[in-house]
């Protein structure tokens, strides 16, 4: 392609396809932002996952629409709804996208997807170079998934803005929290979280390794321990607080990812599986320790290794060297404000 793609079709609708969980879509944040400066005046659609409507409402700077993806065969994110499919591509075509972005890997089966989409381009990775189609480009194997993405965009003629994280923080989530009752008597910068969690069992370190992490950490600091989860990880969280010495509140509760993420803002450190949080934290600049198991530590971990920390901990290790990253992180001056959590706005409609 002599000329990037972009600044050559200057399109006024674009279709952005990347239909995975909460992690995957935050890494995509700054893709979305490159994109978006590129293209200011695009109505910019992302077709995700169900649940992915909400980060319309989270970035409305980089998103206008949302179409939700009812999955296919071969995709592993999520059953396949074969009989809402026909219904999804109708949806999709008519809008009449200029360009649709595949931002879902590395194309084997997406790009098919993508370029049924009927677009008047399709763009994005692929597999293996000679497809001989402009807008596509080979899939890097290595890297940082940030890094990946932004190697897409830029390509496509929408250099990078930065390789930040963003989480944007709400009233609504602060709102959210108060109500849920969790937070009561936590004061900002005083407590530390552990989540125990991870959608893979494969991703999730033993619980009585975060209850050991959790009671030395009480027994240095004295900060309250708050032991974070989703409706569905309370039986993770039981089991962590029945192994653990020291108390702790446990906060597995049926609360968004954003009153969640109010909660973490205002934490000391967190200590995590590499889950969606871990990309929260980023997001928040919340110090953290992520521990990873079973996925690719470069590609996943968060950029900067000063405010957080990854620790490689297959089987039944890692204990000694979380506690050490944990106890060089509460080592660091907190925040004179801990104002990773106290910028709000209102959520849009």
């Amino acid at each position: 392609m002599e000329k990037p793609l972009l600044p050559t079709l200057q399109p006024k609708s674009i279709a952005i396809f990347r239909a995975l969980q909460l992690g995957d879509m935050l890494c995509a944040t700054p893709a979305l932002r490159a994109l978006r400066a590129a293209c200011p005046h695009a109505r910019v659609t992302l077709i995700g996952l169900p649940w992915a409507k909400v980060l319309v409402a989270r970035f409305p700077r980089y998103l206008d629409d949302f179409i939700a993806f009812p999955g296919f065969p071969g995709m592993p994110e999520q059953l396949a709804d074969t009989a809402a499919y026909p219904g999804f591509l109708a949806d999709v075509r008519g809008r009449g996208f200029d360009l649709a972005i595949q931002m879902h890997g590395d194309g084997r089966i997406t790009n098919g997807l993508a370029r049924e989409f009927g677009a008047g381009w399709t763009a994005g990775f692929e597999a293996a170079p000679g497809s001989g189609a402009d807008g596509f480009l080979p899939y890097p194997e290595h890297g940082a998934e940030i890094h990946r993405l932004l190697t897409l965009t830029d390509f496509l003629g929408a250099p990078a803005q930065g390789d930040h994280l963003e989480f944007p923080l709400t009233t609504s989530d602060d709102a959210e929290l108060l109500d849920s009752g969790i937070a009561n008597g936590l004061a900002p910068g005083r407590y530390i979280c552990l989540h125990a969690g991870a959608r893979s069992e494969a991703r999730r370190w033993p619980p009585e390794h975060f209850a050991a992490v959790g009671d030395r950490l009480y027994e240095a600091h004295g900060l309250p321990l708050v032991l974070t989860g989703s409706q569905f990880e309370t039986d993770l969280t039981a089991a962590v607080r029945k192994v653990m010495r020291a108390p702790a509140i446990d906060a597995a509760a049926p609360i968004s990812a954003g009153a969640l993420a109010a909660l973490l803002g205002d934490a000391r450190l967190l200590v995590c599986n590499d889950t969606g949080v871990a990309h929260i934290a980023a997001a928040l600049k919340l110090p953290s320790v992520i521990v990873f198991r079973a996925s690719e530590m470069s590609r996943w971990a968060p950029l900067d290794r000063t405010l957080h920390r990854p620790v490689w901990a297959p089987g039944d290790c890692g204990l000694s060297e979380v506690l050490r990253e944990a106890r060089t992180l509460m080592k660091r001056s907190p925040p004179a404000s801990t104002g990773r959590a106290r910028a709000r706005s209102p959520l849009p409609c």
